[in-house]
């Protein structure tokens, strides 16, 4: 089962290119990230006819999560139980929950498409409600995890978090800045505390996977590693293959990031003649 993750940057304008590359890549089940669309907006037709039935959590414009599938999902969730929400000037336990986490189960792997809140900058009200995010999801992770503690589970998206020097082009340009401050960095490192671990850097030590549009970026490979497949024993147990789809981030009208795709050793009815990745 061939399972992927990308934060497309806005669905309805890369519809056809998302489209082809799941096809393209024989990709069974991607999550997204970045939609930024209502669900009355998001484009079925153009992954229906290609074979994709869609689960997704879309509220507006901004944000939004989704699951695209060639194979049965169960179990869908919106957000996940103590998700914070959160909203500019507004306090209190009340706060709106963001479209931000999507969990769907499919062949019995347990999948999750996050987005995790920017942060924006140090001191900033929405660094703090990032802290808070992922703590809670951690928290989420452990229990969900110690109640079946042999569940594949995969926590997949774009992080916003960059948990190792090397995965900037040059620290020195991030200095007082967020995704590599020490606090969001040991905010992820908890989730190798407890139980999950990064299914692809041991398959592909080095490597971005998001470039800004601005001063040449991509063409300088002045990138970040920020999206991540996360995934407990049994889930890294499963995995056979992972890759950087760099390539993605070429062409017209591109995201910003590129897809990470990882092959697991579960056969479905869909995976006679598929090709292999390295």
């Amino acid at each position: 089962m061939r399972v992927a993750t990308w934060n497309v940057n806005s669905v309805r304008a890369r519809a056809g290119r998302v489209v082809d590359w799941l096809v393209r890549e024989d990709v069974d089940v991607v999550g997204l990230q970045e939609i930024k669309c209502k669900p009355e907006q998001f484009p079925f037709d153009a992954f229906r006819e290609a074979g994709y039935e869609v689960e997704l959590h879309g509220l507006s414009q901004w944000n939004g999560v989704a699951f695209a599938s060639r194979l049965p999902m169960d179990d869908v969730e919106i957000t996940f139980p103590s998700q914070p929400g959160f909203a500019k000037g507004h306090e209190g336990p009340d706060q709106p929950k963001e479209a931000r986490a999507i969990g769907v189960t499919v062949e019995g792997v347990r999948l999750w498409s996050l987005y995790v809140p920017n942060g924006r900058e140090l001191g900033d009200p929405h660094y703090d409600y990032k802290l808070d995010w992922l703590a809670r999801l951690a928290d989420e992770t452990r229990a969900w995890l110690a109640e079946t503690p042999d569940l594949p589970l995969a926590l997949m998206g774009d992080w916003n978090v960059a948990p190792l020097d090397s995965d900037v082009w040059d620290m020195s340009v991030f200095a007082g800045s967020t995704h590599v401050s020490a606090p969001e960095r040991e905010a992820f490192a908890r989730f190798e505390e407890v139980g999950l671990s990064d299914v692809v850097r041991p398959r592909i030590p080095t490597g971005y996977t998001y470039w800004d549009y601005k001063q040449l970026r991509f063409p300088k490979n002045e990138g970040m590693r920020i999206d991540f497949i996360m995934g407990s024993s049994a889930f890294a147990d499963l995995v056979t293959s992972a890759a950087i789809h760099r390539d993605e981030r070429k062409g017209d009208a591109p995201s910003d990031h590129v897809p990470v795709v990882v092959d697991l050793d579960l056969d479905t009815e869909l995976d006679d003649d598929r090709p292999m990745i390295f």
